[in-house]
């Protein structure tokens, strides 16, 4: 539920709209070239960044003309007048930049939203921006000195951007979770948890036939167990995924995880073992000396499974790395190759077809 403010502000910006649509009245900025070859010298973004700032201004006065009318004139019908001006702010790449903002009140001493600082000052731009910067590697101690652009900016210090990346977070994943499945065409389902403060997060990787990857769900709990992994499986459900589709599950051995498979997807689902969650079983019974034989030897038999699913299937692997990488490849070819062939045998869960890894 919005807030009565943020209502207000909307309401502002739709007056703004319908000011201008109503007679399309003209701003016009006039600079004196002195100033703006000084600008210039600087590089032809400050001239940019400083016009802004001046047709932000006659952007302002000109809405707070139409609501207040033309100064020194007197009018009967006057609704609202001007109350001087405050120190506001705008937001310009990434940044809040300090403006002086006009305000209006209304004759019965009602403070009026400018639809113009509503739009100048809102805050998604920035947390936009925030996002995109720290998810390209950007750290928040030093994000200020990266995208400072305007000498009096303020709100980059790391606790700002910290708040900001946080809204930004929230709001990505409420849109990932409600996000509808129905049109969603997998070949495999990966379902596996990772420890965080104490807590299992429960995550559903699917995979399309291209070998894309998307995250579908997430769940939290205090352990791997059916009822946390039956909750992420019916929410899945409920946003519209078709469990009655064939598709490849690959999970980790958990028993939890089967049974919550098998619920939805019936009996006859076919699952496979995680390869690289059994290759860390293995190794870990091993001595540090055993470990780099038997893992070649791993290796190689990955390599002729792949091998002989890819000449099953009729088609080569599309992917030239190592089986069961996990980084943002087309990782674990061989689960990929047996997906596709689930996925195109409609109806038909053979589990030889499918390389099942029950050891």
């Amino acid at each position: 539920m919005k807030k009565p403010y943020q209502i207000e502000a909307q309401r502002a910006v739709k007056q703004l709209d319908a000011m201008a649509a109503d007679g399309n009245p003209v701003v016009q900025m006039m600079l004196p070239m002195a100033e703006m070859m000084g600008w210039l010298r600087k590089g032809v973004g400050e001239l940019i960044r400083q016009a802004g700032l001046q047709l932000m201004d006659l952007l302002m006065q000109e809405e707070v003309r139409e609501l207040a009318g033309e100064r020194s004139q007197p009018q009967a019908d006057r609704s609202a007048h001007r109350w001087g001006s405050e120190r506001g702010y705008c937001v310009v790449m990434g940044q809040k930049v300090p403006i002086q903002r006009p305000r209006v009140r209304t004759t019965d001493d009602k403070e009026v939203r400018l639809g113009s600082y509503e739009m100048f000052h809102r805050g998604e731009p920035l947390t936009e921006t925030v996002w995109d910067k720290l998810m390209l590697g950007l750290s928040t101690r030093n994000y200020g000195q990266a995208i400072r652009q305007f000498t009096e900016a303020y709100g980059l210090e790391k606790s700002a951007v910290s708040e900001h990346f946080i809204e930004a977070s929230r709001a990505k994943l409420k849109k990932m979770m409600e996000r509808r499945l129905d049109k969603t065409r997998l070949c495999a389902l990966m379902i596996d948890a990772t420890p965080f403060q104490g807590q299992q997060m429960v995550a559903a990787l699917g995979i399309d036939e291209s070998g894309r990857k998307m995250i579908l769900g997430i769940r939290q709990g205090a352990t791997e167990n059916a009822t946390v992994v039956g909750e992420l499986l019916a929410d899945l459900v409920e946003r519209g995924l078709d469990f009655t589709e064939p598709r490849l599950y690959i999970l980790d051995g958990g028993k939890a995880l089967t049974a919550a498979v098998k619920k939805h997807a019936g009996e006859s689902a076919a699952i496979q073992r995680c390869q690289v969650h059994k290759r860390r079983n293995v190794l870990d019974h091993l001595t540090e000396e055993q470990k780099p034989a038997v893992s070649k030897k791993l290796w190689r038999r990955q390599g002729s499974v792949e091998h002989a699913a890819s000449r099953t299937d009729g088609s080569q692997s599309e992917c030239g790395a190592e089986p069961g990488r996990r980084d943002g490849g087309d990782a674990n070819c061989s689960s990929l190759a047996h997906a596709r062939a689930v996925a195109q045998n409609h109806g038909e869960h053979q589990r030889h077809r499918v390389g099942i890894l029950d050891c």
